[in-house]
């Protein structure tokens, strides 16, 4: 069984699903009552259940404390009220003293899940990338040289325009550019997606990051990787809530 160590920022994804058949009558706001309530792991936690529905081997390095977001949502529609974010000005980052002790060559790929949240900074993520040769990146970070060594970075379009100005143009074949209904881009060429009735695209980037690292390990060809990738993201944005990989259905 390959194996993978996954270090980033991890939270509880905790989903409220309500009906809301009138407003209330001092303010324009619809009366929610709750009906079900729905709690998985997100961020890297997310990109380790895929993982493992994938059946690879996954140690998590995360947060010690609980981020969650909570999202109120429409039972019938899946149209989200609002959410409520806790504890992410609580994150404590991980010094790199604290990585002397891991076996690298225990695992067949690293992968750093950053969503900026205060857990890891770029010199860590400079110094992870330095100690195994394969490194996937998901990050919300600005790019700029500290990620000379990571082999792949998935990242989302917003993120790319955001970057785009400040990205080294020796580390543009290292990018992939998730871009929704649209597909997936690397090295200038677009990776289309199948056309499926969206339900839900929360935690869909983490999905295609482990699709990408789990069939990149099966044989080692990034654009095969990509289209599985896509597979597993668009199954699970047809899911309500942040879903898990189903892999006898890809």
């Amino acid at each position: 069984m390959d194996k993978v160590l996954v270090i980033g920022d991890s939270c509880l994804d905790e989903y409220i699903y309500c009906t809301a058949n009138r407003f209330c009558p001092d303010a324009p706001v619809p009366i929610l009552k709750p009906e079900s309530f729905v709690s998985t792991l997100g961020m890297a936690g997310n990109v380790v259940d895929n993982l493992q529905a994938l059946e690879i081997g996954v140690t998590l390095i995360s947060n010690a404390n609980k981020i969650k977001k909570t999202r109120y949502v429409d039972s019938k529609t899946n149209h989200m009220f609002f959410r409520i974010d806790e504890g992410e000005d609580d994150v404590f980052p991980i010094s790199q003293k604290s990585l002397d002790n891991i076996k690298w060559d225990d695992y067949n790929a690293v992968v750093i899940s950053d969503y900026c949240k205060g857990f890891i900074d770029e010199d860590t993520i400079k110094y992870i990338s330095q100690q195994h040769p394969i490194t996937f990146l998901d990050t919300k970070k600005q790019i700029g040289n500290w990620v000379e060594d990571i082999m792949f970075i998935k990242i989302n379009d917003v993120e790319y325009r955001y970057s785009e100005k400040f990205i080294d143009k020796n580390h543009k074949d290292k990018l992939i550019i998730t871009r929704g209904s649209n597909g997936a881009e690397y090295e200038g060429n677009i990776y289309p997606v199948k056309k499926v009735d969206v339900k839900d695209t929360s935690g869909a980037g983490d999905t295609f990051l482990a699709g990408l690292v789990g069939n990149y390990l099966e044989n080692y060809n990034i654009v095969e990787a990509i289209k599985f990738a896509n597979k597993c993201a668009t199954q699970v944005v047809q899911k309500k809530g942040t879903a898990k990989i189903n892999k006898n259905e890809i």
